[in-house]
């Protein structure tokens, strides 16, 4: 055995002997050979990195994008935004396992082109949809699938990133969410134009923070701090002994030297005895900061793009963005990455960068610098679209500017943008509807609606003008006297200044209309303007309604006749009250064609009532006869007057009230009646073929006081028919509150000017808190806050400065043409001088005799005359 033992010996020694050399051989074949190893890493790492970024790209490949649109009235609070984040960082790591990190990200993109004030678009993994589409917002936000951003050239390009400096673990400020923290970035956009090139992009990037990422970082925090915290032990040390020294050789040194130790040699050589200062303890949570909880850290990555066709304007864009970022900082602050030479920054539009600042870009991957670590808190005022408390520009593909000619556009006024320049900002005239202007005299509601008239009228529109002071028609007649509006043009003078006036029958029958039609809009006219009603005065009703129908019977035989000057008119319900020989003439000329109930009124009641009973009736009919202009105007059997004609034809009618008096209420009353009947009776065309028409009415207190129903059905009804009303008034709380409703409910624009609080506030309130009845109180003469209905949706409240006559369509003043202006509107209308329409209406009753004591066609061939067709009235 011991034999055997002895043989094995030298051979296991040999076998170790082999196994020590193997290694040692290999460690001095690398040191020789070291760069082998070096490719080898290298070479390994590259595959590495090759494969993730293959895996990366895959990844990034399968990501959706959806917008986020918000409403005028979004106001969330903390604890919602809070939870929109938690969201968004959970939707980035709504991908395969087999995923890289840096494709693990959701992307918050705010995006403007000149074509909306600013996109906030969220991009992220396709898994996360349904995710990301549920929001804590509520119906607050709408979300709509974000269609592909495509790639655009642009002539000049600026990029950046942003990182954080300053103290690592230090928060940013907290900013408060009124103001909107967008705001700063939203004011760097706003003057972004699409005519230009324009174009700026702010992309965010979240991604949830790596354990292993997080843990590193958190010890090379800990690490310098403890660095730190020696060196400035050591700084303490140097200092104290430095001190000590210069103590032992200064006079009070001596002095102390000789009261403690006796002042002996001794002492003096043992000298002073300091102990180093020990490093103090750190505090962990007080070094982290931010990073000492895992709860809801992120890693964040901010890229910018700005783009332009115009050298300078990126780069400008670029600089505000920047500035607005600045709002954010505090001990820790946002600074664009590069370095700074001169003019020169070397960043992410130069080499090595660019690459890098592209390939993240286009693939949405997140690979922030390590000092880009915040929580959820610091970045609430970017995890959410604006709200409320932001003010967003107008651009004008939402408020479009104003083309002369156009007849879609309906002026408004100027808008200055935010880079203090004005644009002619108009609505589309399809969308509006109907029209509000408040405010106090002066403040330029009339003078937005001749300016909104006048162009109109060029652009080739009908329209209606009710003007009570004849101050608007002087005012816009040198700018209406052009030919292609003269020959469209007839004025309704009811003031007979001018010697002469126009006529109108309400009661004709030559526009062939029904019986029951025309008595009811004449009843309700009166009923109006006096405000007769079933239980105050059916008496008075039903007198008048038995009156107005054996009237229109006598005219229907008159126009079957063509005999249309013989109509009666509404005087003549006097001579059918109070003179027994006429009734008894009217009556026998109608028996068969009355309806038994009506000949039996006639017949049984009439007489049994007594003289009194007709006095409400011939009350207000005298008042209108005793004034010239109304009789002449009243009093002829064919009016000429027709504004269902005048909607059909494009025809620019103004129409000058005689003031607010009885008998003149009575008139607005007739008026608007008949023009509520003139839009109701477009139901008989195809509404494609209803051509468009707009009522302006000034002084609506004056026209509401006495045809209130008639106001507050056209705001009502006239949307289907194409018929659109601007009202002026200076009180909304003169108004009878039917209009009022009406008016507010269905108004696509609304506009206050400059007036008392009380006065605005209505208004004010309907829009919200901005702006206050204390801001509109405050406004500049002719400026006035405004909505506007464009593309379905509600702009503003918005500034407006309202339009000038001279300055807006200055090019189109004919002072010269305005006597044919006039002589022009005069001949559409049929004018004809009072005394000779006066002497006609009081010879009209015997005409009407004639009529029923011969009712034989006439002897030639008549035609009924309306404001189109400008003939000599014979």
């Amino acid at each position: 055995m011991d034999t055997i033992a002895a043989d094995l010996t030298p051979l296991a020694a040999q076998q170790l002997s082999g196994w020590i050399s193997v290694p040692v051989t290999a460690v001095l074949w690398l040191a020789f050979h070291w760069y082998w190893l070096v490719l080898a890493l290298l070479a390994a790492a590259g595959a590495t990195e090759w494969v993730v970024r293959l895996q990366a790209a895959k990844a990034s490949r399968q990501r959706m994008a959806l917008e986020f649109v918000p409403a005028s009235h979004f106001d969330p609070d903390h604890e919602e935004i809070f939870r929109r984040g938690v969201e968004l960082t959970r939707a980035s790591t709504s991908l395969p396992w087999w995923a890289p990190r840096r494709s693990k990200a959701v992307r918050i993109r705010l995006y403007a082109d000149g074509t909306r004030p600013l996109v906030y678009r969220v991009e992220g993994p396709a898994g996360a949809e349904r995710l990301l589409t549920t929001t804590p917002f509520g119906p607050h936000v709408r979300t709509v699938k974000g269609a592909p951003l495509r790639p655009s050239v642009h002539d000049h390009e600026v990029r950046a990133e942003f990182v954080l400096r300053g103290n690592p673990v230090a928060t940013l400020r907290s900013v408060p969410l009124v103001p909107d923290p967008l705001q700063p970035l939203i004011d760097a956009v706003a003057d972004v134009r699409a005519d230009l090139g324009d174009l700026a992009e702010v992309c965010i990037d979240l991604q949830r923070a790596p354990k292993w990422a997080l843990r590193a970082r958190r010890f090379q925090v800990v690490q310098r701090a403890r660095r730190d915290e020696e060196r400035e032990t050591a700084r303490t040390w140097r200092l104290m002994h430095r001190n000590s020294l210069r103590w032992g050789d200064s006079m009070l040194g001596e002095l102390e030297h000789l009261t403690t130790r006796g002042g002996s040699a001794r002492g003096r050589e043992t000298g002073r005895v300091l102990a180093p200062p020990a490093p103090e303890r750190i505090d962990r949570d007080k070094v982290l900061g931010k990073l000492a909880e895992d709860d809801h850290l992120v890693r964040v990555q901010i890229l910018v793009r700005c783009a332009s066709d115009v050298e300078g304007r990126a780069y400008a864009r670029l600089s505000r963005i920047q500035a607005g970022f600045d709002v954010f900082g505090g001990s820790a602050r946002w600074v664009m990455r590069g370095l700074r030479i001169g003019p020169w920054r070397l960043g992410a539009d130069r080499w090595p960068h660019r690459r890098h600042f592209d390939s993240r870009w286009d693939s949405g991957q997140c690979r922030p610098p390590g000092t880009n670590w915040l929580r959820l808190d610091e970045l609430l005022g970017l995890l959410k679209p604006p709200t409320k408390h932001s003010r967003l520009p107008l651009l004008p593909v939402q408020l479009p500017s104003f083309e002369p000619g156009d007849p879609a556009l309906l002026l408004q006024g100027w808008y200055r943008t935010p880079d203090g320049q004005r644009r002619l900002v108009a609505t589309y005239a399809e969308e509006t509807l109907f029209a509000l202007s408040l405010g106090k005299a002066g403040g330029g509601k009339t003078e937005l609606a001749l300016a909104q008239a006048v162009a109109y009228a060029h652009a080739g529109g009908g329209l209606l003008f009710i003007d009570p002071h004849h101050d608007s028609w002087k005012r816009g007649a040198p700018y209406l006297a052009h030919d292609r509006v003269m020959q469209r043009i007839a004025r309704i003078d009811l003031r007979g200044q001018g010697g002469g006036v126009s006529s109108w029958n309400p009661i004709s029958m030559h526009h062939g209309r029904a019986r029951h039609e025309v008595v009811e809009d004449v009843v309700d006219a009166f009923a109006s303007a006096f405000g007769w009603d079933d239980s105050s005065a059916p008496r008075a009703l039903t007198i008048f309604t038995e009156a107005l129908t054996v009237l229109t019977t006598v005219n229907a035989t008159a126009c079957r006749l063509q005999r249309y000057e013989d109509q009666a008119t509404l005087f003549h319900v006097r001579a059918l009250l109070t003179d027994a020989s006429f009734r008894a003439e009217a009556l026998a000329a109608v028996e068969d064609e009355l309806d038994s109930e009506s000949l039996a009124w006639w017949q049984s009641v009439a007489p049994t009532l007594p003289p009194d009973a007709f006095a409400v009736l011939l009350n207000p009919l005298g008042r209108l006869a005793a004034n010239p202009v109304t009789r002449a105007f009243f009093g002829q059997g064919r009016g000429v007057y027709d504004i269902r004609s005048a909607m059909d034809n494009r025809m620019v009618v103004w129409i000058c009230t005689a003031g607010s008096g009885p008998t003149d209420r009575l008139v607005v009353a007739l008026l608007a009646r008949d023009l509520l009947r003139a839009g109701r009776s477009r139901v008989d065309i195809p509404e494609a073929e209803r051509v468009p028409f707009r009522g302006y009415l000034d002084e609506m207190i004056t026209l509401a006081g006495s045809a209130s129903g008639s106001l507050a059905s056209m705001f009502e009804d006239f949307r289907k028919f194409r018929v659109r009303l601007h009202g002026m008034t200076q009180l909304l709380s003169r108004l009878p509150h039917a209009v009022q409703h009406s008016l507010v409910q269905n108004a696509s624009a609304l506009a206050t000017t400059r007036g008392a609080r009380s006065a605005v506030a209505p208004i004010t309130d309907e829009w919200g808190d901005y702006p206050t009845p204390t801001h509109v109180a405050a406004l500049p003469q002719y400026h006035h806050y405004a909505t506007f209905t464009v593309r379905g949706q509600r702009i503003g409240p918005v500034l407006i400065e309202g339009p000038h006559l001279d300055e807006v369509l200055g090019d189109l003043a004919r002072p010269n043409k305005v006597a044919a202006l006039e002589a022009a509107a005069d001949a559409h209308a049929h004018v004809q001088p009072v005394e000779q329409l006066t002497e006609k209406a009081g010879k009209q009753l015997e005409r009407v005799r004639a009529l029923l004591a011969d009712p034989s066609p006439a002897s030639a061939t008549t035609t009924s005359l309306s404001l189109t067709k400008p003939k000599d009235y014979q």
